[in-house]
């Protein structure tokens, strides 16, 4: 059959469903096999071209069947990009976890096929409810649906925003969109490049000729848009240290190792001072605050200031009043000024429904494990004479979350303790979110880490300076401070959140005018 044949069997129903073609087992192998790649298109591998590929080749395997038979597809899509893209929790579970080896498998493979639930009900409702034509339903249904899925991901039961397209773009022309839609909106741009590719199968020669100039001029209008600077220097670049201890996690909150993680971190910060700002990684120090406020961090921030430095360091703190304790970073300028983490990790930092969850953080073996959130409005700390917007590890994935800080902020920090990642490329991808942030707000990102991927990234995203794995060093290097709002951090998800609803609602009005026309072909 010719390929303009193809096109008009495609379109022959209202739901866009081709009915000569029938699904197979080899179309489901290859969603598996699509989402299975594409975290390749990600950290540390940056094949950032898989991830429009990838999208045009599950739209496609989804245009032409039932709603069933698409959800199932793009639920196989999804168990193949969280299985191989968030492989990382066994390794959290089991080495660091000492959880069981069959259990810890048990538990990654459920979180992938949960997770993987959003791109199936998203196809399913894409294709079950959409009675379009294939263009309407790959250039406007798809990549609509498809984004909010992801951003519906990122906020339900706390959300995991782990993997969303977008971020394999932060070093691609489409990350010019950043600034301006975040990384929604580049989502939304990987999937409808998708959505071009994929209706290249379904149409002419010339047609397809046209096809993929848009996606040539997409991303080229992406890239200038990039170019753009909507920030400017608030001040002379200023000098910063990052400390990266490289503490082995299986010691790090034993009681007897604390007097030599003290000492490790104390030690080279004075063979820093004299620089600007000092920063160390998320609980650097493993005991509360009060334990060290006096004999401890009182000389410290004495002996720098002395110096003309100023310190941000990571260690818990407890409420005496309420016993309450907090995953915080202190701030020492001259006087001390906490931040506390506002968004905590589910299982990791609080146990939800604990009541019935009780027996669980003994399980997991997981020390600390019962912190309390910060308050959502929290006044930026101030470091080198600049306010300092801080996420604290697992916060830097929420880009809604981090701009609360700005346009207040000169810099951000995000301080890390990755060491329940291990060798793996969780580490790679918590950078790549940073550099996505750095892009969104045009903001230097200090990215402090326990043991890997230390490093100072700029405003437009790119690391300038980086420490190697696994080793206790201090990188040094320059912060540019900005002042300025880009268009993102004025007005966050809500211009793009709303465009991808417009477009779901034209969709579904489009969808009932066919049906009125043709009533009779109208299929379930």
């Amino acid at each position: 059959m010719a390929r303009g044949q193809r096109s008009s069997a495609a379109q022959a129903s209202p739901d866009g469903v081709a009915r000569g073609r029938r699904p197979t087992v080899g179309g489901d192998a290859l969603a598996f096999a699509a989402g299975a790649v594409t975290p390749l298109a990600f950290s540390p591998y940056g094949i950032f071209a898989i991830a429009p590929l990838a999208a045009a080749v599950l739209f496609y395997l989804c245009s032409a069947v039932s709603g069933r038979r698409a959800f199932w597809r793009g639920w196989l899509f999804g168990f193949g990009l969280f299985a191989f893209g968030v492989y990382w929790v066994y390794h959290s579970m089991h080495v660091y976890g000492y959880m069981p080896p069959l259990l810890a498998g048990l538990f990654t493979v459920v979180f992938a096929a949960l997770l993987a639930l959003y791109p199936g009900l998203a196809l399913y409702f894409a294709t079950r409810f959409f009675r379009v034509t294939t263009p309407w339903r790959l250039l406007l249904v798809y990549p609509a649906v498809w984004t909010l899925a992801e951003w519906l991901r990122g906020w339900l039961l706390t959300g995991f925003p782990w993997l969303d397209l977008g971020y394999s773009q932060v070093a691609a022309p489409l990350g010019g969109l950043a600034a301006y839609v975040g990384v929604y909106g580049v989502t939304w741009a990987v999937a409808f490049s998708g959505g071009l590719l994929a209706l290249l199968l379904h149409v002419r020669l010339r047609t397809g000729a046209i096809l993929l100039s848009s996606v040539a001029v997409l991303w080229a209008v992406a890239w200038l848009l990039g170019t753009v600077s909507w920030t400017a220097p608030a001040g002379a670049a200023f000098s910063v240290s990052l400390i990266q201890g490289n503490v082995p996690q299986e010691i790090k909150w034993q009681r007897g190792a604390r007097a030599k993680i003290l000492q490790q971190y104390a030690a080279a910060t004075r063979t820093r001072l004299g620089t600007r700002l000092i920063v160390w990684p998320e609980t650097a120090i493993p005991v509360f605050y009060s334990e060290v406020a006096n004999d401890y961090l009182r000389p410290l921030a004495a002996a720098a200031r002395a110096k003309g430095t100023d310190l941000l360091m990571g260690l818990p703190v407890r409420d005496p009043a309420s016993g309450k304790y907090y995953n915080a970073m202190l701030s020492l300028d001259g006087r001390s000024a906490f931040y506390f983490k506002r968004h905590l990790v589910p299982f990791g930092e609080y146990v939800p429904l604990r009541g019935l969850l009780d027996g669980l953080l003994d399980l997991l073996h997981v020390p600390m494990s019962s912190f309390s959130k910060g308050a959502w409005q929290q006044q930026p700390p101030h470091v080198a004479g600049y306010p300092v917007g801080i996420s604290i590890c697992y916060e830097i994935a929420f880009g809604a979350e981090v701009i609360t800080t700005l346009p207040q902020a000169a810099f951000l920090v995000n301080a890390s303790n990755n060491s329940w990642f291990g060798d793996s490329s969780a580490p790679y991808q918590v950078l790549e979110m940073a550099r996505m942030r750095a892009r969104e707000s045009q903001r230097y990102v200090l990215s402090a880490t326990n043991n890997g991927m230390t490093a100072i990234i700029d405003d437009a995203g790119r690391v300038r300076r980086e420490a190697p794995r696994a080793r206790a060093v201090i990188l040094d290097g320059t912060v540019e401070p900005r002042t300025g709002s880009t268009p993102y951090v004025r007005w966050g998800n809500v211009p793009v959140i709303t465009a991808l609803v417009m477009s779901v609602l034209a969709g579904l009005w489009s969808g009932r005018r066919a049906r009125r026309r043709r009533p009779s072909s109208a299929s379930t």
